[in-house]
């Protein structure tokens, strides 16, 4: 019976969004939009459950790929839609996900940062303001089973079954069943 339940509740949630796909996709024909975050932020605004549905059925419209499944808190942005949620994964409250693929299970706590890898930005010219330099968006890997601790800031991949401690700024990849912490962070321990 719950199951039904919660599967008429995402039918309803993608109702309900319709029509703001439909005004996504409109504004996606003009180059210079970046209508996927504004959208992304008016929808991180609703709390509670009904926002996890409104979010869910949304990302499940705009992104590479979204599990049902997948919880994303309040105030949570998704700032490209070249993002992969996978299946059980938990992301807390006021993150900040860029592109990248979050394998399944894996568990973000609070005020996470996902970048989109090291070179979002370039600052090699001196002539030219560094908002006008441009850069290279990279998909980061979140491998499955993963724990990364409240305020992390991850810039490269991330192994599966690793845990990052809260605060810790991750700067280069990260094999399987590392624990990390620190800035910048470095190996604690391995978990296997």
């Amino acid at each position: 019976m719950k199951f039904m339940i919660k599967k008429c509740i995402h039918v309803m949630s993608l109702i309900v969004v319709c029509p703001l796909f439909l005004l996504y996709f409109a504004l996606k024909l003009f180059p210079s939009s970046n209508s996927f975050a504004a959208f992304s932020q008016f929808l991180s605004l609703f709390p509670g459950k009904l926002g996890n549905f409104l979010r869910g059925a949304f990302y499940r419209l705009t992104v590479k790929d979204y599990s049902q499944d997948s919880f994303i808190g309040f105030a949570t942005l998704l700032s490209q839609a070249n993002t992969t949620i996978g299946q059980g994964v938990y992301i807390g409250p006021q993150c900040n996900i860029g592109a990248c693929i979050i394998e399944k299970d894996c568990l973000l706590g609070s005020g996470v940062h996902i970048l989109s890898g090291k070179q979002q930005h370039n600052f090699t010219d001196l002539q030219t303001p560094i908002r006008d330099q441009g850069g290279t968006f990279t998909p980061i890997t979140i491998g499955e089973d993963t724990w990364i601790g409240n305020g992390a800031i991850v810039m490269a991949n991330v192994g599966k079954k690793c845990v990052i401690a809260a605060g810790a700024v991750v700067t280069k990849d990260i094999p399987d069943f590392a624990i990390v912490g620190g800035n910048p962070a470095t190996i604690i321990k391995m978990r296997k």
